[in-house]
């Protein structure tokens, strides 16, 4: 049997999948109210064939549980944040989960650890806690997940993994756990080598895209179609930019190569200047509302909206959100009134948020486009007629504004 703990984002879909294929399964969560809902027959967030994978999984016996579980292996999938001053990787709930597990896990258990972390955090934080408690008989092992929101399921079927382990031959037996769905490449390595590579991942993209994003500022200044040049420039065989956007959102890009800034502050010298440039995404967005309106003649900032209070297009994940930043950039400047609208967030989350298109589009006159859902593309005709500022390049109407 395995014991997921932490039946979240990552913790959950990787539960289900383990259940509907054939591995016994229970999920433990301190979350009752989590544990309830999914006991109920319900998912806790949305995503694209996960309540499809849940319904195979509860015909297959997986449960959930606010109590941990006597086991031979455990997956540790809580989060890391990271301190916004040092950068370091914050690893308490890690460190949390595995002590709770210590208490009772058998002699000779394996504790695979999910969670993104730093290099040499299992080192410096987790070990400790296994030899604090007298533990030393525990397996270590770090298989650091690799799906995003909104194609989780087919990414934890066919992405490649990374395991990393003390032992290489306890490395192979969770390799074989993870080959029970896992149609991917799966590679056993040392630990602090798995974890180097999943920051590593996230990394590489972060970089390429705040070199979109400063590319975007460059053609701003001085009047060029940064689409245009990013396309041409990518029809080189060797050449592949990513597009500019009004920030970096979730809880990988975003996050995970802040680690590598705080533990080599003096070497990851291109990351930190990346991170600070799509970290001003919001604030350079901000600024570009302001010159629209004033070149419009614009005075009412309660008649703009933002479209999208996600991360990304098509999943209700708010983590590290752009729009989020934006509003909270906006506070501390201490003006409020933008209007807000996601078709994915039900709940009020946010001043001024709307929950029907029409009824928003109603209520404001210039629409900023934050999130390129799909039902923002297929209702661009609702948009005639407004000032549209297109942060995603999306918009196929006349006059459209641009970051």
């Amino acid at each position: 049997m395995v014991n997921v703990i932490g039946i979240g984002y990552i913790g959950l879909p990787t539960a289900l999948m383990m259940a509907s294929h054939g591995v016994e399964v229970i999920g433990t969560d301190y979350n009752k109210e989590l544990v309830s809902t999914l006991n109920a027959g319900k998912t806790t967030f949305k995503e694209k064939g996960l309540d499809e994978l849940f319904k195979d999984a509860l015909n297959a016996g997986v449960k959930f549980t606010t109590e941990y579980q006597k086991t031979d292996t455990y997956i540790v999938s809580v989060p890391t944040p990271y301190d916004k001053f040092s950068k370091k990787v914050d690893a308490v709930y890690v460190v949390a989960a595995v002590k709770d597990v210590l208490t009772v896990a058998p002699q000779g258990a394996t504790l695979v650890i999910e969670s993104t972390v730093s290099p040499g955090t299992i080192e410096k934080s987790v070990r400790p806690a296994l030899v604090e408690g007298g533990r030393t008989d525990i397996n270590l092992v770090h298989a650091p997940e690799r799906i995003i929101p909104g194609n989780m399921v087919y990414e934890l079927l066919h992405n490649n993994r990374t395991i990393g382990a003390d032992d290489r031959a306890i490395g192979e037996k969770v390799k074989e756990l993870y080959a029970s769905f896992c149609q991917g490449e799966i590679v056993v390595t040392d630990i602090k080598t798995a974890e180097m590579t999943k920051v590593v991942e996230n990394t590489f993209r972060a970089v390429n895209i705040a070199f979109a994003n400063e590319l975007a500022k460059i053609c701003r200044h001085d009047n060029m179609d940064v689409y245009e040049i990013i396309k041409i420039c990518n029809m080189h065989p060797r050449v592949n930019i990513l597009q500019p956007g009004p920030g970096v959102g979730g809880h990988c890009i975003s996050v995970d190569p802040w680690f590598l800034v705080g533990d080599y502050p003096s070497l990851a010298k291109v990351i930190d200047e990346s991170m600070k440039t799509n970290d001003g995404m919001p604030d350079f967005v901000l600024n570009r509302i302001y010159e629209i309106m004033k070149d419009n003649g614009m005075t009412d900032i309660t008649r703009v909206g933002l479209y999208g209070l996600t991360y990304k297009e098509n999943v209700d994940d708010m983590r590290e959100s752009p729009t989020l930043q934006l509003l909270e950039s906006q506070e501390r400047h201490l003006a409020t009134g933008l209007k807000v609208y996601d078709p994915f967030i039900e709940k009020d989350v946010v001043n001024n948020q709307y929950h029907n298109i029409d009824d928003f589009l109603d209520a404001v006159d210039f629409v900023v486009i934050m999130v390129k859902h799909s039902e923002i593309i297929e209702s661009q005709d609702k948009l005639k007629g407004k000032i549209v500022l297109d942060c995603h390049n999306v918009c196929n109407i006349e006059g459209v504004y641009h970051i």
